[in-house]
């Protein structure tokens, strides 16, 4: 795997699961999974797992790649995740119970692969 595509596998995996942590945040989509409400402190947890993770894809693709190209990766590998949570939200929202792990997983192997 070359540097630039780590890159975008680790911004993509990093994103995708940030953006489902706010995504499940809010009432609709936590219930289209578990049948009761988010409280106020998943909600909290939720959100700010999400921000934390997309932070850190930024950071990841800024320190694989530089200020020149991180950037634009990062917004080229965020767009996707958005993409791909969209249509899972729409289409098939359970089915983020089994990519949520599946994403963590690839990101973790992408990330060792980056660093090694």
């Amino acid at each position: 795997m070359t540097a630039s595509t780590s890159t975008l596998v680790v911004g993509a995996g990093l994103g995708f699961l940030g953006l489902a942590a706010l995504c499940l945040s809010l009432g609709r989509h936590h219930q289209a999974l578990w049948p009761t409400p988010p409280d106020r402190r998943r909600v909290l947890g939720l959100r700010v797992a999400g921000w934390t993770l997309i932070a850190l894809s930024l950071a990841a693709a800024i320190r694989l790649e530089g200020w020149n190209f991180g950037p634009v990766d990062w917004i080229g590998s965020l767009t996707g995740a958005g993409l791909l949570l969209i249509v899972v939200q729409s289409y098939r929202p359970r089915a983020l119970l089994w990519l949520v792990p599946l994403a963590a997983a690839v990101t973790a192997a992408a990330a060792l692969g980056a660093l090694a």
